[in-house]
């Protein structure tokens, strides 16, 4: 079937399905879904026979993946921590760009024989790691919010400038001798004074009005109001910008993000975001799967072994060697140079450009391409091979007495902490009363809750708080389970304290539990399930009324309380009556 004749729906559940089931067969073989996902994209692209989806689309798709990944990327960052890797991020990342972008242009101009300006854009677009696979990997690691996640992406950040200035070049290039060394500079000061505006609007505007527009809609009390809202920030600011500033979409979706990680309001958001941006992402991996032509790699194996050697050298290798010299641990470095060791939709947008003004034809572009879809396949491998080349490098002496004359680096948040605390889910009037309890004894908890009025009322009154609904990962959390002694989970679904329960044991395996419920089978099942308490609201209103009632007619106290301990314990007497 000719692609042309496919729209938007077939191309999106075709891409999705084919996606699904390579995935599934590459996760049955021990790999990774992300090779599932590559293969799927070359089954679907137009150098295979059989059924092609529209290209354009699944690409325009794909960059709605990136944008979303990247904003939940910004979520979890802060302007602070941008400011604490500068000193590592900004110098190492141009020091890497530089080696790299010297392999490239050596290898394709002296090896590959390209022409210089070819030779230049393959360069630089070896040079630039892919943010969607550096942040999927370090994502997959529990990496993200470390050390390593905080450097990487200060990294890219500096890496996607530089992309950035570099696609201002490429008609410089293309017109030879046609510019001046001044158009030059009048080039390079717009795309400079174009990306600052973009960054004084999204300080100076962005930290305070994208929290108060989501702000004002969770107080509506409409959840899907508020997944909208969430979505419609983050691609209207990423194309906006794109359109306004000249930033790249991702680079300005990872902005809006940070713009909102500042706010209470960034777990549910991150939560929200997720579904829309995991499926995304997918078509992100499927597009450049698609573009991939196998044929590829029997006409120019040579020089794609070549390209991807100028890869692993000059964006992992290197990437790790320079963040040893900046006093790194072992394992920061390893992570970051292994998850860089790969390129990806920016060597893409390079090279596209480069084919249309005539810099590149279509058979370098495929170069590039080849060497991208290996390089992100093994991507993976990199991890247990730069773990032990780190640490080898780093127990060398010469080694050793450079970092000594090297300033550490600051790539770690500073997080409240607090510990042995109890999480209260739902601050209704079940929740508040326990809340009551806890504060006349002095003891730490924390309260999510998904009403943004209540929230915002608790915390003026000091009391810990998280906006959100707490079967979302990201909500929970932020209320610091791993160190939580005990989760009270006063919600009345069933369903939902379910997934809240396994969230927390996901989190903290020994985390004590109390549950909210209404039935005796629910109740059955938590305690199989390993409950600490299950409480039935309407049995402990009945218990009270009884033990009020029979101490009331002369019945003692005790043989009272020994009757409402029956009943409380679920005896025969209890059943009769349901």
């Amino acid at each position: 079937m000719e692609p042309h004749g496919v729209g938007l729906l077939p191309t999106l559940v075709a891409s999705l399905f084919v996606a699904f089931l390579a995935g599934m067969a590459a996760r049955s073989a021990r790999l990774s879904p992300v090779f599932g996902y590559l293969l799927a994209g070359v089954l679907l692209g137009p150098f295979t026979p059989g059924y092609s989806v529209d290209q354009a689309i699944t690409n325009e798709l794909a960059e709605i993946g990136v944008a979303l990944l990247l904003f939940g990327v910004g979520l979890h960052f802060s302007f602070g921590d941008l400011l604490a890797v500068r000193r590592s991020a900004v110098p190492g990342a141009l020091i890497q760009i530089t080696i790299a972008t010297a392999m490239g242009y050596f290898i394709s101009t002296s090896i590959i024989g390209l022409p210089t300006n070819t030779g230049l854009i393959v360069g630089l677009s070896l040079a630039i790691a892919s943010t969607a696979v550096a942040t999927r990997a370090l994502e997959e690691r529990g990496q993200l919010a470390a050390p390593a996640g905080r450097i990487a992406l200060g990294w890219l950040v500096a890496q996607d400038i530089v992309v950035i200035l570099a696609l201002t070049l490429v008609p410089v290039l293309a017109a030879g001798g046609a510019f001046e060394a001044s158009d030059i500079l009048i080039e390079l000061g717009r795309a400079v004074l174009q990306f600052a505006g973009f960054v004084v609007i999204i300080v100076l505007v962005g930290r305070r009005a994208i929290p108060w527009v989501l702000g004002y809609v969770a107080r509506i009390g409409s959840r899907e109001l508020f997944t909208l809202a969430v979505i419609v920030i983050a691609l209207g600011i990423a194309y906006g910008s794109a359109i306004l500033f000249g930033t790249s979409i991702a680079l300005a979706a990872f902005f809006a993000g940070v713009a909102l990680g500042e706010s209470d309001l960034s777990h549910q958001a991150a939560g929200e975001a997720l579904p829309m941006q995991q499926v995304f992402a997918v078509l992100f991996f499927v597009s450049v799967g698609m573009l991939f032509d196998p044929m590829t790699l029997v006409r120019m194996p040579i020089e794609i072994a070549a390209l991807l050697l100028a890869i692993l050298v000059g964006t992992g290798l290197s990437t790790v060697i320079i963040l040893l010299v900046f006093r790194a641990a072992p394992k920061t470095a390893a992570l970051v140079g292994a998850s860089f060791a790969q390129i990806g939709e920016f060597s893409f947008i390079l090279t596209h450009q480069a084919v249309q003004h005539g810099l590149m034809d279509a058979a370098g572009r495929d170069l590039v391409l080849a060497v991208a879809l290996i390089a992100i396949v093994l991507n993976p491998l990199m991890f247990p091979l730069a773990h032990r080349f780190a640490h080898s490098v780093a127990r060398s002496k010469a080694f050793a007495n450079l970092r000594r004359r090297r300033g550490g680096i600051a790539a770690r948040r500073t997080m409240p902490y607090l510990a042995d605390h109890a999480i209260l889910v739902g601050h209704g009037r079940v929740g508040r009363t326990v809340g009551t309890a806890l504060r006349a004894h002095g003891l730490n908890y924390i309260v999510i809750d998904s009403d943004r009025k209540l929230t915002e009322k608790l915390r003026a009154e000091g009391t810990r708080v998280v906006y959100g609904d707490a079967t979302h990962e990201e909500v929970l959390a932020a209320a610091l389970p791993q160190s939580a002694r005990l989760i009270v989970v006063a919600l009345p679904d069933a369903f939902q304290a379910r997934q809240v329960i396994s969230l927390a044991r996901k989190f903290n395996p020994a985390i004590e539990t109390v549950v909210r419920t209404h039935s005796e089978a629910e109740a059955l099942y938590l305690a199989e399930s390993g409950v600490g308490l299950a409480v039935i609201g309407e049995r402990e209103i009945a218990v009270g009324m009884s033990d009020f009632a029979l101490q009331r007619l002369g019945v003692g106290a005790r043989d009272a309380r020994t009757t409402v301990d029956r009943l409380r314990g679920g005896g025969p007497s209890d059943r009769a009556g349901e």
